[in-house]
């Protein structure tokens, strides 16, 4: 079982506190790579969170089974089974979608962010603790690159949901800006991506600063015993 106050505290970490993009700067291939609008990055967000979920259940379940010398490699055997599971579904339900994303659904074996929790989580917390820790991370995960392709987007082409068609065919993007919109290279190429990163993660020590700043107006003050029999 797990308590509220464990399930806050995983959910705080994996969506704010902890995030992989904007606290820990994890997986920036990707990030950088997959960003050009909200649906590519929110897609692969989705696939990631699937294989972090299971992995983490998986590890947590047979972590007192696995020899501590050969940890590492098994992890990565049980992760890169759950990576061809989802790949293999990717190429056959959404197929086009699959050849955009590319190399980066493979690669999932090798994010950092996945190995980094399952070794530092999974290994030793149980099942159902470990399976919400692999969702949340991947929910941070899931916001900060489908806002920074939204951005991204928005900035490059004046559309949102470009690609939203490919998941779903009836579905086509929205124009936001006027189509005559020469549009701003800058915001689709990786550096581009970079400086709005760099953005995201001042805005979050911004909210953090702030957060703080008010936690310590709202402390009382210390009552002085000097004097005091």
């Amino acid at each position: 079982m797990i308590t509220r106050d464990e399930f806050k505290t995983i959910a705080g970490n994996g969506i704010w506190k902890q995030n992989t993009s904007i606290a820990q700067i994890l997986g920036l291939c990707p990030l950088l790579a997959t960003t050009t609008n909200a649906v590519n990055g929110i897609m692969l967000s989705l696939a990631t969170i699937l294989v972090m979920a299971l992995s983490g259940f998986a590890i947590a379940s047979l972590r007192n089974l696995i020899p501590h010398e050969i940890r590492i490699p098994v992890f990565i055997l049980i992760v890169a089974a759950l990576v061809t599971v989802v790949d293999l579904l990717f190429n056959a339900n959404l197929h086009e979608l699959y050849l955009v994303l590319g190399i980066f659904i493979p690669l999932i074996v090798t994010n950092c962010i996945v190995l980094a929790r399952v070794e530092a989580f999974a290994a030793k917390n149980p099942p159902l603790q470990s399976t919400f820790d692999g969702v949340f991370m991947g929910v941070g995960m899931l916001w900060t690159l489908g806002l920074l392709g939204a951005i991204r987007e928005f900035l490059g082409n004046g559309t949102i949901l470009g690609g939203i068609d490919m998941v779903f065919p009836s579905l086509h993007p929205i124009q936001v800006l006027p189509e005559s919109y020469p549009g701003f290279l800058l915001a689709l190429l990786p550096p581009g991506a970079f400086i709005l990163l760099g953005c995201m993660i001042a805005w979050k020590n911004w909210m953090d600063a702030r957060a703080a700043a008010r936690a310590a107006l709202t402390q009382p003050a210390p009552v002085s015993t000097a004097g005091c029999h």
